[in-house]
């Protein structure tokens, strides 16, 4: 049982690595993490009582 422990920590480390260096990485290859820039307008009425 401790064996698969230990085999799913080192997954879930390389797993985490892995994400990581997707993160920097990923906008060399074309991968684009921005979201779309756009200007929302929403009119307020403020009601003075």
């Amino acid at each position: 049982m401790l064996r698969i422990i230990k085999w799913l920590f080192y997954l879930a480390v390389i797993a985490f690595v892995a994400l990581v260096a997707y993160a920097y990485v990923g906008p060399f290859f074309g991968a684009d993490f921005k979201p779309p820039e756009r200007e929302i307008r929403q009119e307020i009425i403020l009601e003075t009582g």
